[in-house]
């Protein structure tokens, strides 16, 4: 079953990840990612190489775009989302990574309901953790839905 936009988003989150680790610039890193990950061909490996053929290019470049532009905002919401023993600077680095896409894909208005957006970031999660990184992220995500989108929560029952 191809997923291009699960796909999407674990691209941003290893995307967001490099930009942070390597110090460069999220542009060169979605210049990088179109050429030779999401453009990759099918003899070149799958996933478990780090490729994602079918990776949907306008939603992850939208994805890291976003992340980087409103970055000191979301960083702002994610901090305050976190118990107060878990600072941003300590969190794995992968983790926070996966916390700035969510956010920025719940800045997002017009994207999917923030419930698909957070189920969506736990799956990614749990692609990459095994521990209770996940549990820490659908939290946080859910703070910063509820924060965002509040409209989405009000009729909910």
């Amino acid at each position: 079953m191809s997923r291009p936009r699960t796909f999407s988003r674990v691209a941003a989150v290893q995307a967001l990840y490099q930009a942070e680790h390597a110090e460069v610039n999220p542009e060169i890193v979605i210049d990088q990612f179109v050429r030779h990950r999401i453009h990759s061909l099918p003899w070149q490996g799958g996933l478990e190489e780090g490729n994602m053929p079918e990776a949907d290019v306008p939603l992850f470049t939208r994805i890291v775009r976003t992340a980087a532009q409103q970055q000191d905002v979301v960083d702002g919401m994610i901090a305050k989302a976190l118990p107060e023993a878990w600072p941003m600077t300590r969190l794995d680095p992968v983790l926070r990574a996966a916390l700035r896409a969510g956010g920025a894909e719940l800045w997002m208005t017009d994207g999917p309901p923030a419930k698909v957006v957070i189920n969506e970031y736990l799956d990614v999660a749990h692609g990459f953790f095994s521990g209770d990184e996940p549990r820490m992220l659908n939290g946080v995500l859910d703070k910063l839905a509820h924060l965002l989108r509040p409209a989405e929560f009000s009729s909910a029952g």
